[in-house]
């Protein structure tokens, strides 16, 4: 393994937003302590087999990873620096909510070896973000913004949209003032009602399938004249600032995932192993603490899965699915992959452009990508 990009999970939040399917968990209290030694322990354990790696980026992802102390995060980025070497050239993120306790440490993560933030705007409508359930407002945004923007070479911020009644003109209003605050990186996120959310337990709907459509092409006409064109489905970025460590999984690098509920792929000798974590916070800490990870599930993944998984990820990319890197890994030619008629059909109807260098989705393809995927993959 030359490459290694690590991801550190941490699960807690102040509050569950009503949107939010992802593993995050709200608690009273947090020994930050305890925490970071069993970050570290997992670090340790797999550092045992993990000898030698080239660290390109770590990611600090969640949850809401502003509420760890500065120390937590110290304490983390030490001991990979210490298993593994952490060049200077490493892209290190975290992300962070807007609010101005939050921001008010931003200058102690950078000290900590922070170099990146991801802040979690989603919107910068004071009602919009009361609908969100954000703890944040508008001035905190925008507060947070230009602290993130003064204290760091490279920042982000998230916006979601297609929300319930919003209109093209409103959503353009923001997204000028969205852009006028940006740095060379924004993600903007289509509203989806999610299965186990709040959204979803209360059958709030997002705008009609014809107005999302036309809200997204708004949006990559925008940004395209920006000069910040998607490099993938919801991220843009101006060439050369995209969000390093998210392209590893985009491009089926090799990551190591510690916390709970993480994933990781690891490369080696053309196989890939594919492990994730006990999801629960406290069964992952106890886990940690009597074994030295965390561990739940860990196996093989087949040359078919691991073939569709780098399918399933490169399409979502601008660039697409690399043809070099592709038939170097899997042996064999990329067109042949698929059912020839379903890709030319695919081709023709110019959802999918493949030449010597890539497979790509279009423009066109990209805004429909989950019916491109299930064609081609059938």
């Amino acid at each position: 393994m030359s490459e290694l990009a690590l991801y550190v999970h941490w699960p807690f939040c102040e509050s569950k937003c009503p949107y939010c399917d992802f593993n995050s968990h709200v608690t009273e209290s947090i020994d930050q302590t305890r925490w970071a030694a069993a970050f570290c322990a997992e670090l340790d354990h797999f550092a045992s087999e993990i000898n030698k790696a080239s660290i390109t980026s770590v990611f600090f992802g969640g949850g809401t990873p502003s509420l760890m102390t500065p120390p937590t995060v110290a304490a983390v980025l030490k001991k990979i620096d210490n298993l593994w070497g952490l060049p200077g050239e490493a892209e290190i993120t975290l992300e962070a909510n807007p609010s101005s306790v939050e921001a008010n440490r931003f200058a102690d993560y950078h000290t900590a070896g922070v170099n990146r933030v991801s802040l979690g705007v989603q919107s910068l409508d004071e009602s919009v973000l009361k609908f969100l359930g954000r703890r944040h407002s508008r001035d905190e945004a925008l507060a947070a913004i230009g602290i993130a923007a003064k204290t760091f070479s490279r920042f982000s911020f998230d916006l979601i949209y297609a929300r319930p009644g919003q209109t093209i003109a409103s959503w353009r209003n923001e997204l000028q003032q969205a852009l006028s605050l940006a740095g060379s990186h924004i993600s903007v996120y289509q509203l989806t009602i999610e299965p186990g959310t709040a959204f979803h337990k209360d059958r709030v709907s997002t705008v009609d399938e014809e107005t999302g459509a036309a809200l997204y092409e708004m949006t990559q006409e925008m940004l395209e004249q920006a000069d910040m064109p998607a490099y993938e489905i919801s991220n843009h970025a101006r060439p050369g600032d995209e969000c390093r460590h998210n392209l590893t999984y985009w491009r089926m690098g090799s990551w190591l995932g510690i916390g709970p509920g993480a994933h990781s792929r690891l490369q080696s000798n053309k196989a890939t192993q594919a492990f994730h974590h006990w999801r629960a916070p406290d069964k992952w800490l106890e886990a940690v603490e009597s074994l030295g990870h965390g561990t739940a599930k860990r196996m093989t993944l087949t040359v078919e899965d691991d073939r569709t998984e780098t399918i399933l990820m490169g399409l979502r990319l601008r660039e697409g699915i690399n043809r070099k890197r592709f038939e170097s890994r899997f042996g064999s030619k990329l067109e042949t992959t698929f059912d020839s008629h379903a890709l030319s059909s695919l081709i023709e109807e110019d959802y999918l452009v493949c030449d010597k260098r890539a497979l790509k989705a279009t423009a066109k393809g990209r805004q429909c990508l989950n019916a491109v995927l299930e064609k081609l993959l059938a």
